[in-house]
């Protein structure tokens, strides 16, 4: 009688939409720390196996490569294949993969689980939007829900270079991949119980040969985009890249268009909604990342921060993340949601606008107001841009729109933690001549021009920091702006809704 009863909970609590967005934001949670969480470690893992930094960065590279790969295709397998049986099965791999990568025994192994980590990990963000558009019936809890999800993602983002931190301080760098197992465990529960079963319907054949042409195109762009600062952006490898990305993308364009289940509709790029969200996800994900992984080096640099305290600077960008994601979906709900997107964009910049004047005598209190301001601007922007992306598809296309979404996003990083990384080496070049002619050296023994010296190039690095932050601040408000202008809402019609993805969102909802 008792099991009778917990099997009648349990089968109440199955499918119920709060409780699958619980579910899905562990597993954001998790993928989006893995990805953050691991730079940190960086040192103590070039002095175990002994190599140089240009050698370790194939350690983030290859989960980049290989996460943007699989993104849209998961997206796709999802719609069709069902989304839980998809998120569940990359759920496990996730866990078994991360625990591989602790016990890495040399570089290669290690640099082999974090390629396949990416590939297992790339499921979960589509696979969670689509399971959160068709769990929730009602469009305004739909885009608060997508809201706090979206929020999710951004809190990894800044939790992971905390507890990243205090890993790799306390404890050994592996620790950085086994503390995934406690996590990955309580969120493949939680998906065992919560997650609704996929509902049977048309599947359709899986696009493989474009897959890989899309994977050849993905891998060219990422590649050069996360490399190219090292190898010369007019080197040879990258312009083998840069030939990469034209002839995949051709290819990929000429045969997209022809399948009946493509891995991306170029329809979508039709779609003025999804397009204005695409663009603007992109300027504000290279915002985003370009300066999240350059405060944390500031601070070590300049402020002498050990990791540990300079993760602790993001706190206040990621309380106001998940306070202000609810209140931009509520937000959007009652007013155009361009108004709201386009204000939490200039929110943000003005936070980075206030970052361009960092100075070696800041202290950690000095970070807060600039922090608050960019979390929250990102909080209340990026909700109605994830539920945008979902209610202007109709419901069995949503996993595509997401995949796109979320390839967007990732590009959109890795360019602007290229493109800002490029910045601060010119910005330092050329503020050296700058701050060398407005300097007036009293002595001219070598102890004292040597000192001068040292000084103008401390000088001109910290000037380019805030250079990178102006130009982080530009972005992000060139995003408002085009959200402002073109930035419209559509609602997918139902009658191009499949009768059963129509069932199964009222049965979630």
């Amino acid at each position: 009688m008792a099991g009778t009863l917990a099997q009648g909970k349990a089968h109440r609590l199955t499918g119920h939409p709060w409780l699958v967005l619980t579910t899905v934001m562990v597993g954001t949670l998790l993928i989006g720390l893995d990805r953050t969480v691991v730079n940190l470690a960086m040192p103590k893992i070039m002095g175990d196996f002994s190599i140089t930094v240009t050698t370790a960065t194939w350690i983030a590279t290859s989960y980049i490569i290989s996460n943007a790969i699989f993104v849209p295709v998961f997206g796709k397998l999802g719609d069709l294949f069902g989304n839980r049986v998809i998120y569940l099965w990359s759920f496990v791999g996730f866990i078994v993969v991360s625990m591989l990568a602790g016990f890495a025994w040399g570089f290669s192994s290690l640099v082999f689980f974090r390629i396949l980590q990416g590939l297992v990990g790339a499921a979960v963000y589509p696979t969670a939007m689509s399971l959160i558009a068709k769990s929730f019936a009602d469009p305004k809890a739909r885009a608060q829900a997508l809201g706090i999800w979206s929020s999710s993602f951004a809190v990894s983002a800044v939790i992971g270079p905390l507890l990243g931190g205090y890993l790799v301080d306390n404890f050994s760098w592996r620790w950085v991949f086994f503390i995934n197992l406690p996590i990955g465990i309580a969120g493949l529960i939680m998906t065992l119980i919560f997650l609704p079963h996929d509902r049977p319907g048309e599947r359709g054949t899986f696009d493989w040969f474009g897959a890989v042409l899309l994977s050849g195109f993905i891998s060219s762009l990422v590649l050069v985009v996360d490399r190219g600062q090292d190898w010369g952006w007019l080197s040879l490898t990258s312009g083998l890249c840069y030939l990469g990305i034209v002839v995949f993308g051709v290819l990929t364009h000429q045969w997209e268009t022809r399948h009946t289940h493509p891995i991306i509709d170029f329809k979508f790029f039709r779609n003025p909604v999804i397009v204005s969200v695409l663009i603007v996800s992109f300027l504000s994900f290279g915002g985003m990342m370009g300066a999240m992984l350059l405060l944390p080096v500031f601070a070590q640099t300049f402020l002498h921060y050990t990791a540990t305290q300079s993760g602790y600077l993001f706190v206040p960008m990621a309380l106001a993340l998940p306070i202000f994601a609810p209140l931009g979906a509520r937000l959007a709900s009652s007013f155009n949601p361009r108004y709201t997107v386009s204000f939490g964009m200039a929110l943000s910049a003005l936070g980075l606008f206030l970052l361009m004047h960092l100075d070696p005598a800041m202290t950690s209190v000095d970070f807060i107001l600039p922090l608050v301001l960019f979390g929250a601007g990102l909080g209340l922007g990026m909700a109605p841009l994830t539920s945008a992306a979902t209610t202007s598809v109709p419901l069995h296309e949503v996993g595509m729109s997401s995949g796109l979404l979320n390839l967007t996003r990732n590009i959109g990083g890795a360019f602007g933690i290229a493109i800002f990384g490029t910045i601060l080496s010119n910005a330092t070049s050329a503020n050296v001549l700058l701050v060398a002619q407005n300097s007036h050296i009293l002595g001219s023994t070598p102890a004292i021009l040597g000192e001068a010296a040292q000084l103008i190039i401390l000088k001109a690095e910290i000037l380019s920091y805030g250079t990178v932050f102006g130009y982080a601040a530009l972005s992000m408000l060139i995003g408002g702006l085009i959200a402002l202008f073109f930035l419209r809402t559509t609602t997918a019609s139902e009658k191009d809704i499949p009768p059963e993805m129509l069932a199964e969102a009222a049965a979630g909802g």
